[in-house]
This record gives C-alpha cells, structure tokens and sequence, in this order.
C-alpha cells in the first residue's frame, strides 16, 4: 500500500512500504533529492529525529540512520544540540543542481449570540507572543539602516528565502526566491493578480462552486471577468467540467476544499495540470488550511508540479493572526514584475519590520514549533464537535474532518437548511449554511462549523443547541 506518509508539519516525503526498500532509504533518498533540486537549501532546519519518525510511523532509529547516512554523505551538518540542518557546503552533485507568553481562554460567545459557529477563524489568544518578541528585538537590533526605505513592490529578500526554505520542505513548492510578492493577506493578493490577468487578456474566471463569496468572487466580477462556478465533488472539484468552462484562470482550495473539505486526487492535479497548459491559463493554488491536518497523509502543494503555471498564494491568517496582514504569492516567472509593479500602485510595499519579523520567526524554526503545539489544540475541539454530532445529531453527515478549522456536515433530505439555521439563531445559535456559498444555487443542504476559537464545552453547548433547532424545524 503506497502512503504519502510524513510530519505534515516538518517535511513533505513519501513512502512506498510495498517498495521493498529500506525506509531509511527512502528517507534518505527524498531528502537528498531535496537537497539537489533546491527545495531544501543551506542551512536549513530539519525536523527533530523523533518528531520525523512520529509522523511517519516509523521508529526513531530509522531516522536517525537516514540523518547519519546524509551526514557522511555531506548533504546534512549535525549542530550543537542536536539539531540536524543542510549543510552550508553541498556534495558536488548538489551543487550542481541550482535554486530551487501568557495565554487567554479561547473564545466561546460572539455578540449576541451564546454560541458561534463561524468560520474562518483562528485562535489568536494563542499567538506565540513571546517568541514574536523575541524575533522582533533582533530584527531591530541588527537590521541595516537601507532596509527601512522603500523596497520595490516583491517584498524584503530575507522573508523571500525563508519562505521558500519552508514551502518547499513542507509544502513540496518548486519556490525560488525572485517570484515571491510579499502581499497583505489573501484578499489582496488576489486582487492584484485578478489586475494583473485582465491586464493580460483574460475573460473568464472559473471558481469552485461552492466556494467563498468574498475576495475572488467579487473582485472578479468588479474586474468584468465573466465568473462560472465549477461543480465539487467529495474529492474536490470536478475536473471534466472545467474543460467546458473556457476559462483563463480557475481558483482553487485543493489541499483541502472550502468549504467541503475534499481533497483533489494526484490524477485530478495532473488532468487541471494539462487543462492550464493546452489553454495556457493560470492556476491559482489558494493553500487554504494547508497546515493544519490530523488524521491523513500530507498532501503537497499543487505549484510544485507547474510552476509555470500555478500561483501559490499563503497567508499567515490561520496559522498566527490574521491582524498581521501577512500574505505571499509565488508566481510564475512572466507574471512577477506585473505583479510587483502593481502591488506598488496599491500601497508602496507592506510592512517592512514585519516581514523581518516573520522571516526571523520562519528561519529559527519558531513557526514549526507554533504549529506544532496548535494542532493537538484544534485537533481537541475538532473531536470534541465530532464526538458531540454522534450523540446528538447523528442524521447529519459529516465531511472533510481530517483538516481544517471547520467540518461541514451535510443535512438529511428533509430539512431545509434556510429553516434551520434561522431556528439556530432564534436559540442563540450561530451557525453558516453551505447555500449561500454556491454559484449554481443548488446542491443539498449542509451547516458549516467552524470550531478553532470555541472551548470544548462551548462546542457541546452549541451542538446541543442545534439539535433542539432541529426539532423545532421538524415539529411535533
């Protein structure tokens, strides 16, 4: 049985354990090519031999005999500590190869309501204060002086680096660091490449349907792009569709849908792939909740098999703060400089002592480690809001439960999702229907729930609370 097995969080490898090859081998062999094709660079952190052999289900002793082996081999340098990190000098073939604090009780009650249910949201009484600190103090402290002054619109070159470093060790990008465009969040940078795309003759946009209704949707349709939804499936969306769709771009949350939570298979990728390069349209990877995952393999970013063709968009919004207001872009090169030039127009540039912040904060590993310690976190409330539907609401049926910070979960036939999210709101209830998200207007009635900011007993609270809205609906 072939896995895509790996600590989503730390490193992105596979492993085939019907290969008949050692596991250490494999390890090895994924991190060396890593290493060759520039996704790992010098001097970066790899992930602690336990935490490795955790997520990978094997033991520890494997990884350590795939690190020592590395080790011999020149690709990887073993630090004081205990710390294992690219090697500052590659083996030739290497070389060779070019770039590639104090924290508060989560929130239980919005206004108005006595449970919340919305989504897109994350926990930010958790935010690493202390560690932020910290990278703070040393980007003020040894920062030079030209770093303060205007930079062209891509952003400072520290955060360009330490961006790749990550995505291409966790996510599987193909990132070089001159087509990053550092932007101020998601909404932005998909703004600027919606400019960017009219600019270049496109017509149509295509977007998963359903899908939010805000940011690509309406700055489309404000663009005079024509907008056409296509259709999701429980894998994701429905590739057949997309060939009939005659669009220039399409927009899509692959690694895990929203709002249903579907995962797009290796031979969808490859088919949306071919798609972009027969039309040569763009491919717009939104990598919405991408590092947040609990019970499946790591899924890799979809812009490591095109770059050419797919633009990566991440944001810090859910995994620290979304007041940061920090987003990226990694594009393909023809779209860079239109890109930058019109990130200019739109601000001047974002905050320069922040991107330091973040790239301090990424290259010290203090960004793994914050993730590390919120998964269990969200992992608990997820659970606790599992475990509460099976009790109380076991007709729904749950999707896309192995990510994320929300669970959809879908309505029997007989109830009209309208009527049951106003019964909701009359008990103090809180809660999103799937409806108004799609672009055709049809499709079975779902409620999403949205669990990151909500302690557990909030969460049974506002389960119960549904339940008794439920029956209300149904009546007597």
């Amino acid at each position: 049985m072939r896995t895509n097995s790996g600590p989503a969080e730390d490193l992105l490898i596979e492993l085939d354990r019907d290969a008949g090859v050692p596991l250490h081998r494999q390890i090895e062999a994924s991190i060396r090519a890593g290493i060759r094709a520039g996704r790992l660079r010098a001097g970066a952190s790899l992930p602690p031999s336990r935490t490795l052999a955790a997520g990978l289900g094997v033991s520890r002793g494997v990884v350590v005999e795939a690190y020592q082996q590395l080790v011999a081999e020149g690709y990887l340098a073993s630090r004081s500590g205990g710390y294992t990190q690219v090697a500052a000098l590659m083996p030739p073939a290497a070389a060779d190869a070019g770039p590639a604090a104090s924290v508060a009780r989560p929130v239980a009650r919005a206004a108005g309501f006595r449970v919340d249910f919305g989504y897109g949201r994350t926990d930010v009484s958790q935010f690493p204060r202390a560690a932020w600190l910290r990278s703070v103090r040393r980007v003020l402290t040894t920062t030079p002086n030209d770093r303060f002054a205007y930079l062209d619109g891509r952003g400072v070159p520290e955060l360009h680096g330490a961006l790749c470093d990550y995505l291409n060790r966790v996510r599987g990008t193909s990132a070089v660091p001159g087509n990053v465009v550092i932007c101020s969040g998601y909404g932005q940078g998909i703004s600027l490449l919606i400019q960017v795309l009219v600019r270049h003759g496109a017509r149509r946009i295509a977007l998963e349907d359903p899908s939010s209704n805000d940011d690509a949707r309406v700055l489309a349709g404000a663009a005079g792009l024509d907008v056409v939804g296509i259709p999701v499936g429980p894998d994701g969306v429905q590739v057949d569709a997309l060939h009939q769709a005659d669009a220039d771009a399409v927009v899509l949350t692959p690694s895990h849908q929203w709002p249903t939570g579907g995962v797009l298979s290796a031979a969808a990728r490859a088919e949306v792939i071919r798609w972009a390069k027969r039309r040569g349209a763009i491919v717009i990877e939104d990598d919405y909740d991408a590092e947040y995952r609990y019970d499946r393999s790591p899924v890799g970013a979809m812009q490591g098999l095109a770059p050419d063709h797919v633009v990566y968009c991440g944001t810090a919004s859910k995994t620290l703060a979304p007041g940061l207001r920090l987003g990226w872009l990694v594009l393909p090169p023809h779209l860079v400089a239109d890109v930058a030039e019109a990130k200019v127009l739109a601000d001047r540039g974002s905050p320069v002592i922040d991107q330091l912040t973040f790239a301090d904060f990424l290259a010290r590993g203090e960004f793994d480690r914050h993730l590390r310690r919120m998964r269990p976190v969200y992992r608990r409330r997820r659970d606790a809001l599992l475990g509460a539907l099976r009790t109380h609401l076991p007709e729904l049926h749950p999707a896309g439960v192995a990510a994320g910070q929300h669970v959809v979960a879908w309505l029997p036939p007989d109830l009209d999702e309208t009527a049951v999210v106003t019964a909701a709101a009359r008990r103090g209830l809180r809660i999103h229907g799937v409806g108004p998200y799609r672009i055709s207007g049809t499709g079975p009635g779902g409620l999403i729930f949205g669990y990151a900011i909500l302690g557990e007993s909030a969460i049974a609270e506002g389960v119960s609370l549904l339940a008794r809205a439920i029956r209300e609906v149904r009546g007597p």
